[in-house]
């Protein structure tokens, strides 16, 4: 068993794997940068080492100072978190070559989903539904012109290496396509040093619906039901739910077997999910994989009941996966908010700064995971993300109406949030009846 571990990892999902880690009787190491001397998972960790300046490049994504913290703590293995460095197979295998034990995924999982075009192709053989498109990297126009007229338009181009929504570019027609290649690949090499490109049918008004699985080292795959996530402003998600509101007994079924084969396929092992995209008449088909634990992982956990990070850690501690697909129970309705320090009202800028006041919503079925307290000053560098506002009902509605409630009593002053337009899509009649897709906030101004 693991006795130390340091998170690679700073605010909410911190503060997450110390209280995972103190139920198992673990001892945790924190890193900080200069700009998070005063943050909360500095202060409650076991032991806390300054890993470099405020920028993410020399702290949280110094892979030296991070190893070396680990040398002079005793720490035994990392969590990584979300973000930063949780999906580099690099530092997996730095870790490795340290006899560090990596809570995740191994590198060369990583590597099989971190390449979307050779993931795609793994899919394919795997015999997991795929969004129709070329069977690689397309080298050429010629060749996007034949592929593009073969599927039929709108396509899009993706960068290969991509995330977050960069390197992609729609075109509805071969005259768009051109255009939309060079600055697809244009886009690519800038963020990723990489720019190879494939194409695929725009799948119009689709739905983002993922699946939590969880694999351990003796070959036992699992899935977790789905989180709809379809409620995203230019590719960034803000609020996510549980079970989906198109969701299916039969749908979930297929979608669960699709995940876990798509796991199984790259020799998966701890907690990921598994993205798609699903169609008006409720085809699904993969679009990606993460190789990590969620920001949106208290949607499974409050519907489940299964604490994710605790089996992470035991998952890498060795231990046997001591829950089967029958054990897996779905209850009620879980919606999560993302709460931002950002400005709806201009452009959604980013508003650092001192927190005068907070006060954060209770009662029965409301978790909220958050680092931020009343003088905490929020740091420019970072993520703008605060907090996650949790919510469980019975049903849909009364989740919708559980969050309505807690979102009015979250109250914080002395920086601009988001509170207010979440309020706003809460009330929404489109959402309330469930009509979203992937392109819905964008055609909405709720600020």
């Amino acid at each position: 068993m693991i006795d130390k571990i340091l998170i690679a990892n700073r605010g909410e999902i911190a503060l997450r794997v110390i209280r995972a880690c103190r139920e198992l009787g673990i001892e945790t190491v924190a890193v900080y940068s200069t700009a998070d001397k005063n943050a909360l998972h500095a202060q409650i960790a076991d032991q806390s080492v300054c890993i470099g300046g405020a920028r993410s490049s020399d702290s949280y994504l110094n892979t030296r100072a991070i190893l070396a913290a680990c040398e002079i703590t005793g720490a035994q293995a990392i969590h990584p978190g979300f973000g930063f460095l949780s999906e580099s197979s690099r530092f997996v295998r730095l870790c490795n070559k340290c006899g560090i034990k990596w809570i995740g995924p191994d590198a060369d999982a990583m590597d099989a989903m971190g390449d979307k075009a050779n993931a795609k192709a793994t899919m394919i053989k795997a015999g997991v539904p795929v969004v129709r498109g070329s069977d690689g990297i397309v080298e050429n126009v010629d060749e996007a012109k034949t592929i593009a007229a073969d599927i039929g338009y709108p396509v899009l181009v993706k960068a290969s290496a991509g995330g977050g929504g960069r390197g992609i570019r729609r075109a509805d027609s071969e005259q768009e396509l051109e255009k939309a290649l060079a600055a697809a690949k244009e886009e690519a090499l800038r963020f990723f040093g990489n720019d190879e490109v494939y194409i695929e049918k725009f799948i119009v008004d689709p739905r983002h619906v993922e699946v939590q699985i969880l694999g351990d080292e003796y070959g036992n795959v699992i899935h977790l039901g789905e989180r709809d996530c379809s409620c995203q402003r230019r590719n960034q998600k803000v609020l996510e739910e549980s079970p989906s509101p198109i969701m299916t007994p039969e749908l979930r079924a297929a979608m669960g077997e699709a995940a876990v084969k798509a796991a199984r396929a790259c020799g998966y092992k701890n907690a990921g999910t598994v993205e798609f995209l699903v169609d008006k008449d409720r085809n699904f088909y993969f679009m990606e994989m993460n190789a990590r634990i969620q920001v949106e992982h208290p949607v499974t956990e409050m519907e489940t009941g299964i604490d994710l990070v605790k089996q992470q850690i035991l998952i890498a501690g060795g231990m046997k996966l001591g829950i089967k697909q029958e054990d897996v129970r779905l209850t009620g309705h879980t919606i999560e908010c993302r709460v931002n320090a950002e400005d709806p009202k201009n452009g959604f800028r980013p508003c650092p700064g001192k927190i005068e006041s907070i006060h954060v919503p209770g009662g029965f079925g409301v978790r909220i995971d958050t680092a931020v307290y009343q003088g905490y000053e929020i740091p420019q560098y970072y993520d703008s993300m605060i907090a996650k506002l949790i919510v469980h009902g019975e049903d849909r509605a009364e989740a919708i109406t559980k969050m309505r409630v807690a979102l009015g009593e979250m109250l914080i002053e002395g920086v601009q949030t988001n509170i207010d337009y979440q309020l706003s899509l809460l009330r929404d009649e489109d959402f309330i009846n469930g009509n979203i897709d992937i392109g819905f906030l964008n055609r909405k101004d709720f600020s």
